[in-house]
């Protein structure tokens, strides 16, 4: 599984908007100058953040954006999701997937099914206030 760089900014985006929770909007020029992501790739992912629910965005003068809930409750399964896709490690797993005809019989389907779960557990243990803390 690769997570593509649509997910890695979605991240760093939001751990921006964590560490500024409760200090109003922030300007998406500045969490770009910030992050060092170009303000026309920010366009593509903040919709889909917004859309979800997790942040929410001013117009005009003092606006930008802020996170809609606090950021330990924000999962980074959550993220990774909406920005990725599902994370199903082979497409018989994907959440719109057709029930593969050799399922039944299919040896390496209880190990990538169980590779599924943790990745899932793993991502959905993680949240936004857990990676604001500082690396050693």
């Amino acid at each position: 599984m690769m997570i593509s760089t649509k997910g890695r900014y979605a991240l760093r985006v939001m751990i921006d908007l964590a560490e500024n929770y409760g200090k109003g909007y922030a300007p998406m020029k500045e969490v770009a100058k910030r992050q060092e992501i170009s303000l026309k790739y920010l366009e593509r992912i903040l919709p889909v953040l917004t859309k979800n629910k997790m942040i929410e965005g001013l117009q005009g003068k003092g606006g930008g954006y802020r996170l809609a809930v606090r950021p330990s409750d924000i999962r980074v399964g959550d993220i990774l999701r909406l920005t990725e896709g599902d994370l199903a490690p082979v497409a018989c797993l994907g959440c719109e997937a057709d029930i593969c005809e050799r399922a039944e019989g299919c040896r390496t389907l209880p190990m990538w099914t169980e590779f599924y779960r943790l990745t899932n557990a793993y991502f959905d243990g993680i949240t936004l206030a857990d990676l604001m803390k500082p690396v050693c």
